[in-house]
């Protein structure tokens, strides 16, 4: 049997410059230093693609370097940290402190339910989240940017009186729009080449994230059989017809972590904090680490060192137990 017509194996160049353009409304998936799609940020930083509005649940280093690059412009987010390396990253801090980048403040539950919005194909879901915080309050996109931009939702937020309350009670609720991005990039353990997709260990918002999407770019550690997704298939998280290119990378998340496959790499991310602090050491280092290795395996190798086996995953736990943790 030929699926030939149902492949949607690439490489992460091609798929990068097929679906994320100039001013493209762009989500990654991940959580701080867990499985971000870094071999994809990398591309996108390589390839000098600007002007990005990014939609992120709470990422940490994929975010932070896309913000160091100068790729993004507009960003609507949760959270943005990479655990004790930075609580919060210091591109991204440093883009809002010094106004280089527009942000929109949610929670991470209100951008959650944003995601799942757009999943879900409905314009607003609504929540007590928020309610009594400055997340209320405060608005970050001037009102003219909304009226200019139609993927954007008209108002941050709306607060409203429970349509179902009974006369005598009055019950707030706060209502968030839909997110439908252009391309969300996740990584995940396995995929197979019509892109069905299997993410091992806790999903994140990533499945929200790409259902909502118009475009979906999967890379993945595993290119594996149909057959070998099919035989668990309640274990998978997107089917084929939500993805439009499979990109085979090993090591696609590192240096953040790939829950079975392998840990973060604290060397090399304290080595990233100490360069995030300025541009006079960042673009070195992105000159180092992004544009000078020919692939991203010649960057894991590079960056890694001979650190590979000692951040490898434990089949049993998931994760490297023999991975110095401390600060």
């Amino acid at each position: 049997m030929h699926h030939a017509s149902n492949h949607k194996i690439t490489s992460i160049e091609q798929a990068v410059s097929k679906y994320v353009s100039n001013g493209a409304h762009l989500s990654i998936g991940g959580f701080t230093i867990n499985r971000n799609p870094m071999a994809a940020v990398h591309e996108i930083i390589r390839q000098g693609i600007r002007n990005l509005h990014v939609y992120a649940h709470s990422n940490g280093q994929g975010l932070d370097q896309l913000i160091g690059a100068g790729c993004v412009s507009r960003l609507e987010i949760a959270y943005s940290g990479n655990g004790r390396f930075a609580p919060t990253c210091l591109c991204f801090k440093r883009a809002v402190l010094e106004r280089t980048i527009q942000v929109e403040d949610y929670t991470n539950f209100q951008m959650a339910l944003r995601f799942l919005a757009g999943a879900m194909g409905v314009p607003f879901l609504p929540t007590y989240s928020s309610l009594g915080t400055d997340i209320v309050e405060k608005w970050g996109f001037p009102d003219q940017i909304r009226l200019d931009e139609p993927k954007l939702a008209s108002k941050k937020l709306v607060v409203m009186d429970n349509p179902f309350s009974r006369d005598h009670e009055t019950e707030k609720l706060v209502l968030v729009p839909a997110i439908h991005p252009d391309v969300t990039i996740i990584h995940a353990q396995k995929a197979d080449a019509t892109g069905c997709t299997r993410i091992e260990g806790l999903s994140f918002a990533d499945i929200d994230q790409a259902k909502a999407a118009r475009h979906v770019i999967v890379t993945c550690d595993h290119l594996v059989s149909e057959n070998e997704l099919r035989k668990d298939s309640g274990a998978n998280h997107l089917p084929a017809f939500c993805v439009d290119a499979v990109v085979h990378i090993p090591h696609g998340a590192y240096p953040t972590a790939c829950f079975n496959e392998y840990d973060y790499d604290a060397v090399f991310l304290e080595q990233y904090q100490q360069a995030a602090g300025n541009d006079d050491t960042l673009d070195p280092f992105f000159q180092t680490y992004i544009h000078s290795p020919a692939d991203h395996a010649e960057f894991v190798a590079m960056a890694a060192q001979n650190r590979l086996e000692s951040i490898r995953a434990n089949p049993v736990t998931g994760y490297a137990d023999r991975m110095k943790r401390g600060a």
